[in-house]
């Protein structure tokens, strides 16, 4: 534990012994809570369709908490078409089967991802090998986390897929500060505090948590900190102003596969980043939009590796660092009618040095691109939903791409309204350019590749959807939506026996389904939920590509002062491991079905006494894999058995 951390949990401690011992005796009388209307829906907040029928799921602060999740991984562990991976009960090893999200069969390509991740929209992962690393998305941050699940060129780009935070901010005047401590199995202590405030024109949030286990198995202790902050103005009635800061500080180590000889373990994974943002937005009758500047750069350290070479360790220190310019407007000229605009600019870049434990060294130098993609839609609203509303849309987005030249991502949409039921339907192309991966395996990792990798293509993913909602008043809602996806030119390489190997695009893939959620209130105090994906793919051994999950959740509230959540999930067996750059690369790995059931029972309570007036809390017990289930997200991984963390939390 640095002194960062360990200074930053004893902040949290004495505060709140503080608080707990300015209770006075008194404290214990009888008291009323105020009334709560409705509890909050679990799993996910929902599912939302842009005018440009284009759909992202929404899962809030509260179903966070709900989850018990301490990072973005188990936050997401339930999302409908969302699969992940993880060794450790704290910390993302890595990138890949160490720790991350993939959806609908998206994202497990190594060197290289087809999912990309944001903070405030920020792009937040590791530009040498071009792919997420998890324990970088600081969960603290998040109001909100966004799962855009399919491309939209009117909303991101260079990805088939998206995962973005939005940070957390002040709403309401005044001032709000939450502080929560928790301990648990394997040795597992949480520490978190934050203050937002809100005066006439100016509002801040600043917050920190810090996370650290040992882990339930030999060598799987991760640890994970950070602290963040965001300063707003708004300079009149049509344009606000704010800076969002984050630093993170984190590691996990890698337990290795049960059984195995120790010296094959891979080590542990180290990160940090710093990420800045400033964003200048505006809000018209007729327009509104946005400027954002940002910045952010930091490491990703694999330490103690084995290394080619037998009975050699390597410690391997990777940099990365991103900038750039995103800009966006809508403009209502007309009525029922909306244009789009905008245009992103960034700058990738990154480099290495790695040192041996027979005294040698390697570095890469480096090696850096820029990208712009200016794009445009247009839509129109026909109709009102009192008897038929019909949105048609098109638009398309357009890269220039310093090292791989130019593509097109165009898409077309349909909206349906009438009443309570909406329906969707659309295409859209995803479009995923080669990152500094391919460079650093020709230079470095791979030199017979030579310069094969400034012929490459970029991937592209052919993207058709349609879906139907309806809302039954209060009591329910339901979602369906079919979904294929027809990816070509994925780019490997290629070996002969004849020739040395040579990158290519000549890779294909198909993953199509189905997927289905509904939320129920039957009363005030009582959410449910029920969501399922059916997929196919093709190949049929693409990794984290499952052919049925199913997740359960529920929210109660019960005698005025309890609340009970329950979350479940079914994943069918699967394949896993990354998918190789490599052509005709088969995968073998196979993981077993499994059902695992998490709860948490959160007691509410308020603190009655003058000096702690407004103060409220909860004392709250959580169970992970309530059931004992033996289940693994690669083989020779088990993962925890029944445990459990109990803690509290403030707000005052």
């Amino acid at each position: 534990m640095n002194n960062f951390q360990t200074t930053g949990l004893k902040i949290l401690s004495v505060l709140l012994i503080c608080i707990c011992t300015a209770i006075p005796a008194g404290a214990e009388e009888a008291y009323e809570l105020d009334e709560i209307c409705v509890v909050s829906s679990p799993i996910i907040e929902g599912n939302v369709v842009d005018r440009y029928a284009g759909q992202k799921t929404m899962v809030s602060e509260d179903q966070v908490d709900n989850l018990n999740a301490q990072d973005m991984t188990a936050a997401l562990r339930k999302t409908p078409g969302v699969n992940i991976s993880r060794y450790n009960p704290v910390g993302s090893f890595g990138g890949g089967e160490g720790g991350t999200v993939f959806i609908r069969g998206m994202g497990s390509s190594r060197p290289g991802s087809e999912i990309k991740v944001y903070i405030d929209d920020v792009p937040m992962y590791m530009s040498i090998w071009n792919h997420p690393l998890m324990d970088l998305m600081s969960i603290d941050t998040a109001r909100s986390i966004e799962v855009y699940k399919s491309p939209q060129p009117q909303n991101f780009g260079n990805a088939v897929a998206a995962v973005n935070i939005i940070p957390k901010c002040k709403i309401t005047k005044g001032v709000t500060s939450k502080a929560e401590i928790a301990g648990g199995s394997y040795d597992t202590a949480i520490g978190t505090l934050e203050s937002g405030g809100r005066f006439e024109n100016f509002d801040y949030y600043i917050g920190g948590g810090y996370r650290h286990s040992n882990g339930h198995r030999d060598h799987s202790e991760g640890e994970t900190g950070d602290v963040f902050s965001r300063f707003g103005y708004q300079i009149n009635n049509a344009w606000n102003v704010y800076f969002f800061g984050l630093y993170s500080d984190n590691f996990a180590k890698d337990p290795g596969e049960q059984g195995a000889d120790p010296s094959e373990r891979e080590g542990t994974y180290e990160t940090s980043a710093y990420l800045t943002s400033l964003t200048l937005s505006n809000r018209y009758d007729k327009a509104g939009g946005y400027l954002k500047i940002y910045r952010n750069a930091g490491k990703g350290d694999w330490l103690d590796q084995p290394a080619d070479t037998e009975g050699v360790r390597e410690d391997l220190y990777n940099n990365f660092e991103f900038y750039g310019i995103k800009a966006k407007e809508s403009f209502r000229f007309w009525e029922g009618g909306e244009i789009v605009t905008g245009l992103d600019w960034e700058y990738t870049g990154g480099d290495y040095k790695a040192y041996y434990s027979d005294g040698s060294t390697d570095h890469w130098d480096g090696d850096d691109f820029t990208m712009v993609s200016p794009y445009t839609a247009i839509s129109h609203e026909f109709g009102s939903k009192d008897s038929l509303q019909i949105t048609p849309s098109a638009g398309v987005r357009y890269y220039d791409n310093s090292a791989f030249g130019e593509e097109w991502s165009p898409h077309a949409g349909v909206l349906l309204g009438f009443d309570s039921w909406t329906c969707h339907a659309g295409y859209s192309r995803g479009v995923v350019f080669p990152g500094l991966d391919v460079i650093v395996f020709s230079e470095e990792v791979i030199p017979v590749l030579g310069e094969s990798w400034k012929d490459l293509d970029p991937e592209i993913m052919d993207h058709y959807e349609a879906g139907v909602s309806c809302t039954f008043g209060k009591f329910a809602h339901a979602d369906v939506t079919w979904f294929y996806n027809n990816g070509k030119d994925r780019y490997v390489f290629v070996t002969s026996p004849s020739a040395p190997p040579v990158y290519d695009n000549v890779e294909e893939y198909v993953t199509k389904g189905l997927e289905a959620s509904v939320s129920v209130n039957p009363i005030d105090d009582l959410a449910l939920f029920f969501g399922g994906t059916f997929m196919r793919a093709d190949p049929s051994d693409l990794p984290y590509a499952p052919e049925s999950t199913f997740s359960a959740g529920l929210s109660w509230r019960f005698l005025q002062v309890f609340t009970l959540n329950i979350d479940a999930q079914y994943v069918n067996d699967m394949y896993v491991n990354s998918q190789a750059r490599r052509a005709t690369a088969e995968n073998s790995e196979k993981v077993d079905n499994y059902t695992v059931l998490n709860s948490k029972l959160s007691y509410a309570f308020e603190l009655n006494s003058s000096d702690v007036h407004g103060t409220k809390g909860t004392v709250f017990v959580a169970g992970e894999n309530m059931t004992d289930t033996d289940y693994e997200y690669r083989p020779g991984y088990p993962m925890p058995g029944i445990n459990g963390m109990a803690g509290v939390n403030l707000t005052f």
